[in-house]
């Protein structure tokens, strides 16, 4: 199924190519919490946060795949909205040349290094062997990744979130299943956790695979006048690399705070691990929205529809802020019981530290929410380098105010939670103030 988005109501084209995606990468937050949730219950708050750190470094790795397919999936949607058939084939080869490339070049690096990214993290010597072995096992999936999230942004950018998502939840519950043989029934510790998510990222990605060449054969077949042409990778990584440099410096600067969080214990160590879960499905349905909104600016920027563009930013707002609000005071309210899903009761400073962070940074979704409408909107209208400045000014100062406030005796740990959405605050000021200034220069067609 191919769906155009220049066409219809501009609210309800928007919001029903987006809950999919939203559904979706709540499924794809499932593999994360099964791991996070049985280790926790089954092997302890020692098992739990090295997993938790090991989750911090896979998120980095999977940022610049997932980056550099954001992109790209950026300049499907300009083409397909374009009618420029030959233009998206050649696209996708190149597409694909340029993320395999590099996925197998990280996976050469993080072998090769692994006993100095395990330092950098700050692991304490109690938890090392545990972190190697999750490490060792879990960084064979990153081709899997690769292939799902190719594809995937493929689909999303030709209009079609639904299949993605069917995918992505066969993989889920896999996970789950999984999961509760190799730990629970096997006793393979954090490494059957491990081979439970590198075997369910296979087959989504396979899956997904076999679906696309066998509904989309022309767009994946190579014929005599698709060739890969050194032009064509060229135009996918100007474009992407900048979206794929503004995901790793996301996700280097939580590294960074994840190592500063370790160096306080254990037991925060297990909070902030179980706390981030929770946070990330929180607002992931803001930020699946934000993606599903670059795809809609980017098919209605390669139509030239300037007005329907300006609805779709009003309507996006307007939802995001809506749904910030309502998830923050949910999350206000049942902080504590959420932390005790992942840890013992008996773990109360654990459940209390962890509680600490839900309530001072979610009280703020709403301002992650229009930061990630300015990250997509900025990506679709040819404005990439936008989208890294933001994210330099969000996650430059929480790093740098992480640090400074948590030097401080009297405010100690409270600083790192602090840091999170005074980032936010700033760095939507900076862009809402940029648009204001720069909007037509930026619509004009």
């Amino acid at each position: 199924m191919i769906k155009d988005l220049t066409q219809g109501s501009v609210a309800k084209t928007m919001l029903l190519f987006a809950v999919p995606m939203i559904i979706g990468d709540m499924l794809q937050q499932c593999y994360n919490i099964a791991d996070t949730l049985i280790v926790g219950r089954f092997l302890g708050s020692g098992a739990l946060a090295a997993v938790g750190s090991a989750f911090s470094l896979m998120n980095f790795l999977t940022a610049i795949i997932l980056g550099l397919a954001m992109g790209s999936g950026t300049v499907f949607s300009i083409y397909f909205g374009k009618k420029d058939k030959a233009s998206l084939k050649e696209s996708i080869l190149a597409s694909f040349f340029l993320l395999l490339s590099v996925t197998v070049v990280l996976n050469i690096i993080v072998f090769a290094f692994l006993d100095q990214i395990i330092w950098f993290l700050r692991i304490p010597e109690s938890l090392v062997a545990m972190m190697e072995d999750y490490l060792r096992i879990i960084f064979a999936g990153l081709l899997g990744i690769f292939l799902y999230n190719f594809l995937a942004s493929l689909l999303r950018s030709l209009g079609n979130s639904v299949v993605p998502l069917v995918f992505l939840a066969l993989s889920a519950l896999l996970n789950i299943v999984l999961d509760l043989l190799f730990v629970a029934v096997f006793h393979r510790g954090v490494a059957g956790a491990a081979e439970a998510t590198v075997i369910s990222q296979y087959v989504s990605g396979i899956g997904l695979a076999v679906y696309t060449l066998m509904k989309f054969p022309d767009l994946l077949q190579r014929g005599d006048r698709v060739k890969l042409h050194m032009s064509r990778v060229q135009e996918i990584f100007s474009f992407s690399s900048l979206t794929c440099l503004q995901q790793s410096i996301m996700n280097l600067g939580i590294l960074a705070v994840q190592g500063l969080v370790n160096s306080f214990g254990v037991a925060v160590m297990a909070a902030f691990a179980a706390a981030v879960k929770i946070d990330a499905f929180a607002y992931l349905p803001v930020q699946d929205f934000g993606n599903a909104f670059s795809i809609f600016i980017a098919q209605n920027y390669g139509a030239r529809k300037k007005e329907r563009i300006e609805k779709g930013i009003r309507t996006a707002l307007a939802v995001s802020v809506l749904y910030g609000a309502v998830m923050s005071f949910a999350i206000f309210v049942f902080a504590s019981p959420l932390m005790s899903l992942f840890i013992s009761r008996e773990e109360v400073a654990v459940i209390a530290e962890g509680a600490r962070y839900l309530r001072i940074e979610g009280a703020f979704y709403y301002l992650i929410g229009i930061l990630f409408l300015l990250y997509g909107l900025y990506r679709a209208l040819r404005r990439p380098a936008m989208s890294l400045v933001l994210t330099i000014i969000s996650l430059g100062l929480r790093v740098a105010l992480s640090y400074a406030l948590s030097a401080i005796p009297a405010i100690g740990v409270v600083g790192i939670w602090w840091s999170i959405p005074i980032g936010w605050f700033l760095a939507d000021a900076f862009g809402l103030v940029y648009y204001r200034m720069k909007r037509k220069n930026m619509l004009s067609m």
